[in-house]
């Protein structure tokens, strides 16, 4: 998988210079993520490129840039972990402690007549409590990003990263929560014992399939709304991108044949979602027996990757594995949407190349341009499950938000985020 390299490296400040040490990583196949001037003095300029590589690039590149004449490598930046120091999020009070009277007001002895009168109506601890804007983001670690089974606390930046996008984004308090158990009925026990504390349930990064027997068990008991991010909201932003995706190519979703190579909580997720947006023929490929007779069950039709490839009109993948489709294997007019980060199955690139008429990654289909809305849309609605029109309210809410020719629209824009809570909390006022 891509791991960004980000070095630091000085260059005589005149024509040219930066453009020979760019020349070097290009002739090594590597892709320049970012470049930014960190520093100009004495005719000399300190450079920090990010470069796109992955474990068995090699790395002699940088001995070659240090080779230059005019330049030097002074080392790696620590801008990721810089960022990272600390944290990402935490916890801050809405309410100025100013004074002793604001102190006895917020804590003892005046927080007493709140809790009693919660006591007597509990539906008032959504007027006087965080616990509609407030989420649990939930995870044992077994599927993070494209690393797998690394363990809760390893995975805990990525619950941070999601707790930072929920507050910057729709401003909500999202709280990770590590379970450090590879048993569903643990997972199960101890997210319904604390779910009287939040809101919302977020399921993140548990692998398939003991993340469905999870969601499903705690969306029947708990009476919040309770989301398998890498299910549905992967399965949210896929459908927005794959209905713009056939409008710029000119094929109609519905006429449409569709495949769906890799069965595990993404596909499904997906798959489950476009059958309820009116695909009439989906099929699926997946290695595991399990996981195709999951996707039988759906209302799928299971085939080999060679059948999904030569009949989809349609192809969207969420293996994790890099590489996986051959350039060979596109068929001229196909949409193929590679959905596996952070490596897809194939480059865009690659597949426009063979004659795909639209391509595109996981880069850009991202689930952040999911999750933040449908849980600010739920919560505010007072839904208590989240169902599947919400789920597709949502979805052309982020398609309809994208610009002419685009596949997904910005996912830093809050005007996006808006909208696609204002579409959950009308199907929840429409659904009843």
């Amino acid at each position: 998988m891509k791991i960004p390299e980000i070095l630091l490296v000085e260059t005589e400040h005149r024509p040219g210079s930066l453009a020979k040490v760019l020349s070097v990583v290009g002739e090594a196949g590597l892709v320049v993520e970012h470049l930014a001037s960190v520093s100009r003095q004495q005719g000399k300029t300190v450079w920090e490129i990010t470069l796109e590589m992955d474990a068995e690039a090699d790395r002699s590149v940088f001995d070659r840039i240090e080779a230059l004449s005019n330049a030097r490598v002074l080392g790696k930046s620590d801008r990721v972990f810089n960022r990272h120091k600390g944290g990402k999020i935490r916890t801050v009070s809405r309410q100025d402690i100013g004074s002793q009277q604001i102190l006895r007001d917020l804590y003892t002895p005046g927080v007493a007549r709140v809790c009693l009168a919660i006591q007597e109506k509990p539906e008032l601890a959504r007027d006087y409590t965080n616990l509609p804007n407030t989420v649990a983001i939930v995870t044992n670690g077994t599927a993070i990003l494209g690393l797998g089974d690394i363990g809760p606390v390893a995975g805990l930046p990525v619950m941070e990263g999601k707790a930072a996008l929920f507050d910057s984004l729709v401003g909500i308090s999202g709280v990770p929560i590590l379970i450090d158990s590879h048993d569903p009925r643990q997972i199960i026990d101890v997210v319904t014992a604390i779910a009287p504390s939040f809101g919302a349930i977020q399921l993140e990064d548990i692998r398939a399939p003991e993340c469905f027997e999870i969601e499903r068990e705690l969306v029947d008991s708990l009476p919040i709304p309770v989301l398998h991010d890498d299910q549905h909201g992967t399965a949210v932003v896929a459908l927005a991108a794959v209905r713009n995706a056939g409008r710029i190519a000119g094929q109609r979703l519905s006429e449409s044949v569709v495949g769906q190579i890799g069965l595990g909580a993404a596909g499904i997720g997906i798959a489950r979602l476009l059958m309820a947006r009116g695909v009439r023929h989906i099929l699926g490929a997946d290695l595991d027996e399990g996981a195709r007779a999951r996707f039988r069950e759906q209302g799928g039709e299971p085939a080999d990757m060679t059948r999904v490839m030569e009949d989809a009109d349609i192809v969207i993948a969420t293996t994790g594995v890099k590489g996986l489709i051959r350039s060979d294997m596109v068929r001229a007019g196909q949409v193929v949407l590679a959905l596996s980060n952070p490596d897809p199955e194939i480059e865009p690139q690659a597949a426009l190349t063979a004659g795909a008429a639209f391509a595109a990654d996981g880069k850009s289909i991202n689930n952040v341009l999911g999750f933040p809305g449908l849980f600010r849309g739920a919560l505010d609605a007072g839904a208590r499950h989240f169902r599947g029109p919400m789920l597709l309210a949502a979805a052309e809410a982020i398609a309809d938000a994208a610009d002419e020719g685009e596949l997904v629209p910005d996912a830093l824009d809050p005007a996006v985020h808006a909208a696609v809570a204002k579409a959950v909390r009308d199907a929840v006022t429409q659904s009843g």
